[in-house]
C-alpha cells in the first residue's frame, strides 16, 4: 500500500478542529515515535524510514512497527509503507537492536485523529504538535493499492484540506524527524 499523505502547517488549529469536528469526533493520543537507521545512516540516505510507534490514547495503548520505502512522488513525500502492530514494543525495540539497527532519533507527538469518508475514500486527518517544533500541522492520508492511483488521491487530499482552511503556501514536506533533530544540541 502506499500511504497518499500531505502536510501543512495551520495558521488557525481553532478554526480546523472546529471544521473536522462537524465531520467526526476527535480522538486525543500521543505518539512516542522511535526511528532506526543502520551504523552508517543508510535508510536515511535513502529517504527510507524504520519506525516503532507506541500510540496512547484515553483508553488504550497499542505499538506499530512500520517500514517506509523511499518517496515515489517527490512533492508530496508519499512512500510505499508496510505497517504491523506488534504486541511487545520492547522486544521488537530489542530485536531491531539485535539485528545491528540503532535509533536516530526519538520523539512525542500530540496528536488529535479524525477518520472519516469523503470523495469515495477512508482518511485520516491528523492534527499534531510536535513540543520540540514550533507550530501546529495537520496531517491528511489515505491508502492506495497502487502507484498509478497516487496522484488521483492526492487530488482529493488536497481538496478536503482546501475544505478545511489550508491554502496553497501552507503545504511542507519538512520531516519531524529533520526538524527535531536541528533543534537538538549536537553532541
Amino acid at each position: 500500500m502506499i500511504e497518499a499523505e500531505l502536510k501543512a502547517r495551520v495558521h488557525n488549529p481553532e478554526y480546523v478542529m472546529g471544521q473536522l469536528e462537524r465531520i467526526t469526533g476527535g480522538r486525543v493520543e500521543v505518539y512516542q515515535d522511535t526511528y532506526y537507521d543502520d551504523p552508517s545512516g543508510s535508510l536515511g540516505t535513502r529517504d527510507q524510514e524504520l519506525r516503532v510507534r507506541t500510540i496512547r490514547g484515553s483508553s488504550s495503548t497499542r505499538s506499530v512497527l512500520t517500514y517506509k520505502e523511499s518517496p515515489i512522488d517527490s512533492e508530496s513525500g508519499s512512500k510505499p509503507e508496510h505497517e504491523t502492530h506488534v504486541d511487545n514494543a520492547e522486544a521488537v525495540h530489542a530485536m531491531l537492536r539485535g539485528l545491528g539497527f540503532v535509533p536516530a532519533i526519538a520523539f512525542q507527538k500530540r496528536c488529535r485523529n479524525y477518520e472519516f469518508t469523503c470523495r469515495g475514500r477512508s482518511l485520516l486527518a491528523t492534527l499534531v504538535e510536535v513540543p520540540e517544533v514550533e507550530g501546529t500541522f495537520l496531517e491528511v492520508e489515505t491508502m492506495v493499492p497502487e502507484e498509478k492511483g497516487l496522484l488521483p488521491a492526492l487530488d482529493d487530499v488536497r481538496s478536503v484540506m482546501s475544505e478545511l482552511g489550508i491554502g496553497v503556501d501552507d503545504f511542507t514536506t519538512e520531516l519531524y524527524t529533520d526538524a527535531v533533530a536541528v533543534r537538538r544540541p549536537t553532541r
